[in-house]
C-alpha cells in the first residue's frame, strides 16, 4: 500500500540530520503556537493563502526564498567547516555520503528555491505597479505558480527526514543519477521537485510576458518602460524558451530510472553527453533568467544618484543582446568533453562576446553615478558592492572562456569562486538591495539603516575573504567536492575561507536584527515624503502600501521619468469621481492543487501508485471546477479625489 516507504526511510542513524529535524519541528510548533495565540489563522488564510493579489503573492515568494536562503547557507557553512577541519589532518564531522547530500542540496536549493523565486517575487511586486495596471494578466495562474513552487520546495526538503537527498550534484549528471549508481530515492526527490517547480515557473513566464506586452498604461510604449520591466520581459522570454528543455530532459531521465530506457546510458544507444548538452542548453540561459537584478540596480542607481539613468537605450540593447547570446554559450561548461577545436573556438568566442553587453551595463551605472548627488545608504552600498564583486566574477569568467585555460581550471575551486562571485555578488546582493529599496513601498516604513550598513560591510568583507582564496586554490589544483583526505597544503587558504564564511554568518544575523529593529520602531520611519527613496518610476505614485487595486485611475504615461518630474509640483485637487473596479476573487484552488501536486510527487518518489492516480484525478477535477463553475471576479466601488494623472491614490475614502 505504501510502496517502498518504510520506517527505515527515516535516517535515525544520522545524528546531525535528526538534530536538524528536531530544530525544524520546534520552529514549526512555535509558529503554530504563535499564530494560535494571536488568533491570526483566519488572517493568514484570507490575506495570503487564498489571495490573488500580486503584491501578497510577491511577498510570499520572497519570504519562502529567505527561508530557503538560510537553509542553503547552513549547508555552505557545513561544507566549508568540513574542508577546513579535514585539511588540517583531523577527522571531519561529515561522512562522504552526508557531505555529498549537502553539496547537492546547497546548489539545488540556492538556485531553484532561493534565487529564482526571489526574482519572481520582485517581478510580482513591481511589474504591475511600474506598468500602471491593477494586477497581472492571469491572477489565478499567478497563485497556482506560487503554490506549485512552495510545495515543490516542501517536497525536496521532506527528503531531509524521509529518505535522503540526492548525492549527484545540483544538476544530477548521469551515469551517477542512473538507477545503477543512485538506487535510493534522492534523485527521485530531485526529479519530481524540479518538475513541479518548473511547471510553475513556466506558467509564471507566460503570465508576465502577456502582462508586460498587453497591459501597459496608456502612453507607455516599449521605449518608455523602466529598465526593470525590460529586464523582466527578457527574463521571462528566457523562461518560456528554456524551461521546456529542462522539463523534457528530466522527463527522459525519469524514463531511464523508472521504466529502464537508455537515453542517458553508455549502452543500448544512449549518450551521457546528450544529457549534459541539454541540461546546459537550459542552464546557461537560466543564469540570465536572473537578469531583473540588473533592473533593480538600475532603479537604485538612478534614484540615489538623483539623475536620469545614463544610456537608457544602450542598456536595453545590452539586455536584448544578452538574451540572444545566452543561448549560444552553453558548451563552455564542458570544454573538456572533446568536441574539437572548431566547436570550442566558437563557444569560447561567443562567451567572450557576451561579456561586452554585461560590461556596458557596468559602465552605464558608473556614469549614472558620475556627477550625481549620490546618497549613500544600504541600498546604494549593495549596488557598489555588486559592481566590485561582479566585475571580479566577470573577468574570471572571460579567463574561463579560453578553452586552454578552462581545460586546466575546469572542475577546480577557481570555477566555484567565479560562479559565486557572479551569483552572490550579483543575484544575492541584488536581492538584498531590492528588499531594502522597495520595502517602504510595500510595508509603509523603511528598514533600519544602521543595521543594514553594518550587515553590508560584514557581507562584503566576509564574501571577499571567503571566495578570493578559492581562486588561488584552483590554481594550486584543488578540485571541488572534496570532503575527505584533503591535501594539508590547502589548509591555510581553506581556513581563511572559513573565517570569511563566519563573517557572512554574522552579517546574516545583523540582517535578522535589522528586520526586528525595523518592525519594532516602524512608527519612527513611516514618513518618507520628500526623501530620495521616493524613486523615479510609476510604482512610487501609489500610496504605501499600495491599495488592493493599485490604481484608482490607470495613469497616462508621457515620459520614462514622468512621476519624478511631477511629484513635487503644486497641483490642485480636482472633482470627486465614483468608479467601479473589478477585483479577482480570492480562491483556494491554487493552494489545493499545490497540495495534491505534493502528494503526487511524494507518491511517485516512493512508488505509491494509487495515491499518484488519486492526486492527478483531483488536480484535473479542481481545474475543471475552477474553469467552469467558480466566479472569477467581484466588483468594488471607489470614491476618490483625482489629483492628477499619476498621483491618483491620494484622498481615497
Amino acid at each position: 500500500m505504501f510502496g517502498k516507504l518504510t520506517f527505515n526511510a527515516i535516517p535515525i542513524h544520522e545524528p546531525i540530520i535528526m538534530c536538524t529535524i528536531s530544530i525544524v519541528l520546534i520552529f514549526f510548533i512555535l509558529f503554530i503556537v504563535t499564530m494560535t495565540h494571536f488568533n491570526k489563522w483566519k488572517w493568514l488564510w484570507n490575506e495570503y493563502i487564498i489571495s490573488l493579489d500580486h503584491k501578497k503573492i510577491g511577498i510570499m515568494y520572497i519570504t519562502i526564498s529567505i527561508i530557503m536562503f538560510i537553509r542553503g547557507f547552513v549547508d555552505a557553512l557545513m561544507m566549508r567547516s568540513q574542508q577546513a577541519i579535514v585539511s588540517s589532518g583531523k577527522t571531519g564531522f561529515l561522512s562522504s555520503s552526508h557531505y555529498n547530500q549537502i553539496f547537492t542540496a546547497h546548489g539545488v536549493i540556492m538556485i531553484f528555491f532561493m534565487a529564482m523565486p526571489f526574482i519572481v517575487g520582485f517581478m510580482n511586486l513591481i511589474i504591475p505597479l511600474q506598468i500602471g495596471t491593477r494586477d497581472v494578466a492571469f491572477p489565478f495562474l499567478n497563485s497556482l505558480s506560487f503554490w506549485l513552487f512552495f510545495f515543490s520546495a516542501l517536497l525536496i526538503n521532506i527528503s531531509l527526514g524521509i529518505g535522503e537527498f540526492a548525492q549527484t550534484g545540483w544538476l544530477s549528471y548521469p551515469p551517477l543519477s542512473n538507477k545503477q549508481y543512485s538506487p535510493s530515492v534522492g534523485v527521485d526527490y530531485w526529479i519530481w521537485s524540479l518538475q513541479i517547480s518548473g511547471i510553475g515557473t513556466l506558467l509564471t513566464g507566460i503570465n508576465f510576458i502577456v502582462t508586460i506586452l498587453k497591459m501597459r498604461a496608456p502612453g507607455m510604449s516599449l521605449m518608455k518602460m523602466p529598465i526593470f520591466i525590460w529586464t523582466s520581459l527578457c527574463s521571462n522570454i528566457l523562461i518560456v524558451l528554456s524551461f521546456p528543455i529542462l522539463t523534457v530532459t528530466i522527463l527522459l531521465l525519469t524514463f531511464d530510472r523508472y521504466i529502464g530506457t537508455h537515453f542517458f546510458t553508455n549502452n543500448m544507444g544512449g549518450n551521457i553527453m546528450m544529457y549534459i548538452n541539454l541540461i546546459w542548453a537550459w542552464g546557461h540561459p537560466e543564469v540570465y533568467i536572473l537578469m531583473p537584478i540588473f533592473g533593480i540596480f538600475s532603479e537604485i542607481t538612478s534614484t540615489f544618484s538623483q539623475k536620469k539613468l545614463f544610456g537608457y537605450k544602450s542598456l536595453i540593447l545590452a539586455t536584448i543582446s544578452i538574451t540572444i547570446l545566452s543561448f549560444i554559450v552553453w558548451l563552455h561548461h564542458f570544454f573538456t568533453m572533446g568536441a574539437g577545436a572548431n566547436v570550442n573556438s566558437f563557444f569560447g568566442i561567443a562567451t567572450m562576446i557576451i561579456a561586452i553587453p554585461t560590461g556596458v551595463k557596468i559602465f552605464n551605472w558608473i556614469f549614472t553615478m558620475y556627477k550625481g548627488r549620490i546618497k549613500i545608504n544600504s541600498a546604494m552600498l549593495w549596488t557598489i558592492g555588486f559592481i566590485i564583486s561582479f566585475s571580479i566574477g566577470g573577468m574570471s569568467g572571460v579567463l574561463l572562456s579560453v578553452p586552454g585555460a578552462n581545460y586546466y581550471l575546469h572542475n577546480s575551486l577557481f570555477l566555484i569562486a567565479h560562479f559565486h562571485n557572479v551569483i552572490i555578488g550579483g543575484v544575492v546582493f541584488g536581492c538584498f538591495a531590492g528588499v531594502t529599496y522597495w520595502f517602504p513601498k510595500f510595508f509603509g516604513f523603511k528598514l533600519n539603516e544602521k543595521w543594514g550598513i553594518r550587515a553590508f560591510w560584514l557581507w562584503i568583507i566576509g564574501f571577499l575573504i571567503a571566495f578570493l582564496p578559492l581562486y588561488l586554490l584552483g590554481f594550486m589544483g584543488m578540485t571541488r567536492r572534496l570532503s575527505q583526505n584533503i591535501n594539508k597544503n590547502f589548509h591555510f587558504l581553506l581556513f581563511i575561507a572559513e573565517i570569511g564564511a563566519i563573517l557572512i554568518l554574522i552579517g546574516v544575523i545583523f540582517q535578522i536584527i535589522q528586520f526586528y529593529v525595523s518592525f519594532r520602531d516602524k512608527k519612527k520611519n513611516i514618513d518618507i515624503s520628500g526623501d530620495p527613496w521616493n524613486g523615479r518610476t510609476l510604482e512610487w505614485s501609489t500610496c504605501s502600501p499600495p491599495n488592493k487595486y493599485n490604481f484608482a485611475v490607470i495613469p497616462k504615461v508621457k515620459d520614462i521619468d514622468a512621476f519624478w518630474h511631477i511629484k513635487n509640483e503644486n497641483l490642485q485637487y480636482k472633482e470627486k469621481i465614483y468608479k467601479i473596479i473589478k477585483i479577482p476573487n480570492n480562491t483556494s484552488s491554487g493552494f489545493i492543487i499545490g497540495i495534491f501536486s505534493l502528494l503526487f510527487g511524494f507518491s511517485m518518489v516512493w512508488y505509491i501508485w494509487w495515491l499518484a492516480i488519486l492526486s492527478i484525478f483531483f488536480i484535473i477535477l479542481i481545474i475543471i471546477l475552477r474553469s467552469f463553475i467558480i466566479k472569477n471576479y467581484y466588483e468594488i466601488s471607489v470614491n476618490y479625489i483625482k489629483k492628477n494623472e499619476f498621483i491618483n491614490n491620494k484622498g481615497i475614502k
